[in-house]
């Protein structure tokens, strides 16, 4: 097993983008230089031809491959929601991961169209985190213990990593965590989540602006534990994980992306084995994607968080492999112009 990169700190994990694997450059050239050579105009499949020389720098071979593909899904409770911010109650969440265990949502249709191993994990939905507007969400040792969770659920013979959430209150944990990395206003990051009406936007931004006041002074890394909650801290176990063992990353939605904004605002490097799934509709979604300098693969309109939009563009970087790899060249095809 890839012992987990989760440190014994928060603190020591800024140092991590100096340790973890880099993308094998010499793999990447010569995937562009196959590219180059297949029986196409040069750039003519567009970004399909950067996923594959992507994958192919993070994989260590100029023919990457998706032979296992994991779907991770990590659900959670939020004791923000006692300020009245979610229309659901957060019986909602469990309910929902009875759901995906028992396949009917919208995630294991799409994970077993884009042939990814889907798996479930419920983080203490019987326990919320505590209210960030009177202080932290959670503990330094919590948030520690909850990444190494996620760290531990993924696969390291895994090629590819689908992260997805759950979470009853997390648009508006997101729009927290987004606001602390990246600035700006409140309202600037909330939006609807599942279905906040005008007054709901309000009491979100107020909500965000005030626990992002409260903690403020803290360090990038630390607003994780202040400001998060427990799927967001697996999320970025599992991110570190993947990196330790160079598997490449598909993030979901806003509420995926957010999570990670504070290993972004502490080392921009941490997300380098990073893709962006799908542009979500949530609002703050662009901004923050534009912040982070990640380009979705999809825009599709989509809002429904589960690791959904994530799946999808699991099968356009199939799609993108597979004539990389089974395309042919000028020479093999006996076509001029190679």
């Amino acid at each position: 097993m890839t012992r987990t990169p989760v440190p014994d700190s928060l603190g020591a994990i800024a140092a991590l983008a100096e340790t973890l694997p880099q993308r094998d450059d010499a793999s990447a050239r010569a995937a562009r230089a196959r590219q180059d050579q297949l029986t196409k105009p040069p750039g003519s499949l567009g970004r399909l031809e950067e996923l594959a020389v992507f994958l192919a720098g993070w994989q260590q071979r100029e023919r990457p491959a998706i032979a296992r593909a994991q779907a991770l899904v990590f659900a959670g409770n939020h004791g923000v929601c006692a300020r009245g911010v979610n229309p659901f109650p957060q019986e909602v969440t469990a309910q929902m991961v009875a759901n995906f265990e028992a396949g009917g949502a919208a995630i294991n249709q799409l994970c077993r169209e884009a042939q990814a191993d889907l798996s479930v994990v419920a983080l203490d939905l019987d326990r919320p985190t505590a209210d960030f507007t009177e202080g932290p969400a959670m503990s330094e040792a919590e948030t520690l213990e909850t990444m190494n969770r996620g760290a531990a659920a993924v696969d390291p013979g895994a090629d590819l990593l689908v992260l997805g959430e759950m979470g009853i209150g997390n648009s508006t944990v997101a729009a927290a965590l987004a606001n602390a990395a990246f600035g700006g206003a409140a309202g600037d990051w909330v939006g609807h989540g599942t279905g906040s009406d005008s007054a709901g936007l309000a009491l979100k931004a107020r909500v965000v602006a005030e626990g992002v006041a409260r903690h403020a002074a803290l360090p990038a890394i630390a607003q994780l534990a202040a400001l998060g909650g427990r799927e967001q801290a697996a999320i970025c176990g599992a991110v570190l994980a993947a990196r330790t063992a160079r598997i490449p990353v598909l993030l979901d939605g806003f509420i995926c992306t957010a999570a990670t904004a504070p290993l972004h605002a502490t080392a921009p490097a941490l997300l380098d084995h990073c893709l962006v799934g799908h542009a979500s509709r949530e609002p703050g979604h662009a901004r923050l994607c534009d912040a982070m300098g990640k380009e979705p693969v999809l825009s599709l309109d989509m809002a429904l968080g589960e690791g959904s939009g994530a799946a999808l563009a699991l099968m356009i970087l199939r799609g993108a492999l597979a004539c990389h790899d089974g395309m042919a060249t000028f020479a093999e095809a006996g076509v001029a112009g190679g």
